[in-house]
């Protein structure tokens, strides 16, 4: 029975090489089971089979219009189920998705669109003030992807002749536009292999079954949830919920609580704060947990982790963590506490899942191993101190960069391997640590290599501390630094008072970072940031936003008004 389970399993890989085939089976195979819906509702949600019938509904729309193979077709909406409809209406047919970010502005939807050429978006009713009147008319198409109602068409294109056509696997999927941190857009140009290889992937990294439960939380729109959350689940014939708004913490708790979910995909932020935010004032809040926390630290993760699990719905069995760097004190602690977490590396070029790190081989920093069929190494290694650029080589790896050769060329060796920029080592026993990103490294006064990262790591896990960055300004380390909230009461402290506090804490902040990092890493100076950091999907802070200067609060305060006893007015 085992073997012919494996032999089951060989079969559905090899056939499952584009998306195409991906939906076929799915909408076959797992006919009666619940695909999407709402955490609290089944109105609005689809099973296989019923999602099956509206995506070829909307594809023969598609049709009638002149929409068809090779055309693209944007999407423009926070995550529902419709956006899953919205994506396999034009994906299986041969058309391309062009997904957009919930949080892009007005005018980098339209730069977008007029890049990628798109003909068709699919737009939610509380996005739709985004897309401009230029957009709309250039648009052949355009659909409200709530209702899927047609908001606007081209009737002299309704030709009836949008030929679709049924994919290769080196056929273009997607083009995901991203700018990451370093604010220069580029379209990444995947096809229907990568992100089939990744979904098989996946597979072998975690083993998920027709009895799942995901919750999703972050945007479709990004390669982590598109493809760990929509396409992953499609392949095991999963459930996955969608929230209705953005996770703040007491709808989280809600949604937890009713879907108890087994499987979730996040970026660190959001068990970060959990740490900081519930666990840590917990813990300082009682004489026993403190005393615990000093004399027995392992019983005591133990005892809250089990509560952490309780409050995550009581099922967790994989808690994906991906998108950015994990503080190594939180994940210190959720390994301690036995939190069923797993590290996750990958980038938007490779589809996106590069490396992983679960069950018994976590190491506190290190993302572990390569994934399944897909190889890692690093490229011209420091005989000195082993640090090298992570490169990759496997089926998931992009085609390339939309109409951009020459960056396309500029990512990969001579020999084919594409080029992460980020840095790392490897230990003994071949698990990679990243240490930065080679385009954040900062070259020190005698050479050093600096990776802002690790000196943000310290001051992170500093009292008062939410996040912070380090950048370099005429040969001097500064860091800025956004307090927790609440941290300072503006309206409720005079001007002196708030001074003095952002003074001593400063001071003790600089201390403290200097004391745990090296000489060629230390900070100058300090700038404390009243409005919180401008972020990508995944929440890392766009750091070339703030490599010149940014508003300080001390630079607020000059600018607030001030009432007759000298109090900040509100």
């Amino acid at each position: 029975m085992i073997q012919l389970y494996k032999r089951m399993q060989r079969m559905r890989e090899k056939y499952i090489d584009t998306l195409a085939k991906l939906y076929e089976y799915a909408t076959t195979v797992y006919q009666k089971n619940q695909y999407t819906q709402w955490y609290d509702t089944k109105q609005g949600g689809y099973t296989y089979n019923s999602f099956k019938q509206k995506c070829d509904s909307l594809s023969k729309k598609l049709t009638q219009y002149g929409i068809g193979a090779g055309d693209k077709v944007a999407i423009f909406s926070q995550s529902m189920p419709n956006w899953s409809v919205a994506f396999f209406s034009a994906v299986p047919f041969g058309r391309i998705a062009i997904p957009i970010l919930p949080d892009s502005s007005e005018n980098e939807v339209t730069n977008i669109l007029k890049h990628s050429e798109s003909k068709v978006i699919f737009v939610s009713q509380k996005l739709s003030s985004k897309l401009n009147q230029e957009c709309r008319d250039m648009m052949t198409l355009v659909i409200d992807i709530d209702t899927f109602e047609v908001l606007k068409a081209d009737d002299e294109k309704f030709t009836c002749d949008g030929r679709a056509s049924n994919p290769s696997p080196e056929d273009i999927a997607a083009i995901i536009y991203t700018s990451g941190t370093t604010g220069s857009a580029k379209g990444v140009v995947l096809s229907h292999r990568n992100l089939a290889s990744n979904v098989i992937s996946c597979y072998h990294s975690c083993k998920r079954t027709e009895k799942d439960r995901w919750l999703s939380v972050l945007p479709m729109a990004h390669t982590l949830e598109m493809t760990l959350s929509m396409l992953y689940p499609m392949y095991c014939g999963a459930t996955v919920y969608y929230l209705p708004k953005p996770p703040v913490a007491s709808l989280l708790m809600k949604a937890l609580k009713i879907v108890k979910p087994t499987t979730m995909l996040t970026v660190p932020l959001i068990i970060e704060k959990v740490y900081k935010g519930s666990i840590l004032p917990t813990i300082k809040k009682s004489r026993t947990l403190t005393w615990m926390n000093e004399h027995m630290n392992g019983l005591m993760c133990r005892i809250i982790g089990m509560k952490l699990k309780a409050t995550f719905g009581g099922h967790m069995s994989f808690y994906g963590i991906g998108g950015a760097k994990l503080d190594p004190e939180v994940e210190n602690f959720l390994l301690k506490a036995g939190f069923p977490y797993a590290i996750g590396y990958g980038l938007t070029e490779t589809s996106p899942l590069l490396g992983y790190s679960m069950h018994g081989w976590r190491t506190v920093g290190s993302f572990g191993y390569p994934v399944y069929n897909v190889k890692l190494k690093l490229y011209n290694p420091d005989p000195k101190t082993g640090e090298g650029e992570i490169v990759a080589k496997g089926p998931n790896v992009m085609l390339g960069y939309y109409k951009d050769p020459i960056r396309t060329k500029s990512v990969f060796t001579e020999d084919g391997w594409f080029r992460t920029s980020d840095i790392a080592v490897q230990d003994e026993k071949g698990r990679f640590f990243i240490k930065g990103r080679n385009n954040n490294m900062i070259l020190g006064p005698s050479g050093e290599n600096i990776y802002p990262e690790e000196i943000e790591n310290v001051i992170n896990n500093v009292e008062g501390v939410s996040e912070s960055i380090v950048v370099e300004r005429e040969g001097r380390l500064v860091a800025l630094v956004q307090p927790v909230e609440n941290f300072i009461e503006w309206d409720k402290e005079s001007e002196d008072k708030i001074y003095e506090k952002l003074d001593n804490w400063k001071e003790k902040l600089l201390k403290i970072t200097n004391k745990n990092v090296s000489k060629a890493s230390q900070v100058s100076s300090i700038e404390v940031m009243k409005e919180p950091f401008e972020k990508t999907a995944t929440q890392k802070i766009r750091r070339f936003k703030y490599k010149e200067s940014a508003p300080t609060v001390e630079e607020s305060l000059e600018k607030e008004e001030k009432d007759d006893r000298g109090n900040i007015k509100k």
